[in-house]
């Protein structure tokens, strides 16, 4: 367990140098990350009118100092409704060669309606309930003006017959910042559908840790079931509102969005 933590936040450590913090909603910046990688959990922006389901696979590769290429997955089911409620999973890795289903550890909700929360934790049938607030609209994520940044157009195809877009960001890292001795490149592939305003294709490729993917799969274009969006019975429900007059919480607001 102490391993498996540590290597989580080796990892997003390593991330942060080029996985910025959860967007918000902007369609003309094709770089937004309406799904991004966060290891175990998968974003949903809480759009409306745009309602679907779909099994998020993350793949995660990595090449130890002793040569050993070590593979991991996840698999989460997520979702939004017309509301533009949102659901989504944390789920434990297992090996690639698993066949088990990796363990529930935590199901995220958001209605953008109400401005409301909900964690729920299998493990114990607990459930925490807080509001929060949309996040601030971001920058474009190209960075024209940084010359360690190249962003490619990668063109038009389709996967799973839903029209995406490409693009390839690639980030220069100094050799003093890079803690390798050398320069390296770490590189973003989105395959973005603007249709369900969603990454459809994600490969994040850094040299330190390897090889992360985010690929959807079994995308029905329909309203999720209403349980979907609700904490199953027999869950004891802890308010997490804070006191009259302290300040709003305001961050991520999709599902599957680490607790803060």
């Amino acid at each position: 367990m102490q391993r498996s933590l540590l290597l989580t936040l080796t990892l997003l450590a390593a991330a942060m140098v080029v996985l910025p913090a959860q967007q918000a909603v902007n369609d003309a910046n094709p770089l937004y990350r309406p799904i991004s990688i966060r290891m175990s959990t998968i974003s949903v922006p809480p759009i409306a009118g745009v309602p679907f389901s779909a099994t998020a696979v993350i793949k995660n590769q990595q090449t130890l100092p002793d040569g050993t290429v070590q593979t991991s997955r996840n698999i989460n089911l997520i979702g939004r409704d017309s509301r533009g409620r949102t659901h989504g999973e944390m789920r434990q890795r297992v090996p690639e060669f698993s066949k088990d289903v990796p363990p529930l550890n935590e199901v995220h909700i958001y209605d953008p309606q109400a401005h409301l929360k909900i964690v729920y934790y299998p493990a114990t049938h607990i459930a925490s309930r807080k509001p929060q607030s949309a996040p601030a609209v971001t920058a474009d994520l190209s960075d024209h003006s940084n010359p360690l940044v190249k962003v490619e157009d990668l063109g038009a195809t389709t996967i799973d017959n839903i029209d995406v877009k490409g693009t390839r960001r690639s980030v220069t890292i100094p050799a003093q910042n890079a803690a390798t001795g050398a320069p390296i490149t770490v590189v973003d592939e989105y395959w973005y559908s603007e249709d369900l305003h969603l990454n459809i294709l994600l490969v994040h490729s850094d040299p330190r840790t390897g090889e992360q993917t985010v690929a959807l799969s079994d995308i029905k274009r329909e309203e999720p079931p209403q349980e979907f969006f609700e904490v199953p019975p027999g869950y004891k429900i802890v308010d997490m509102t804070p006191p009259a007059g302290a300040p709003a919480a305001r961050g991520s607001v999709a599902a599957g969005s680490p607790t803060p």
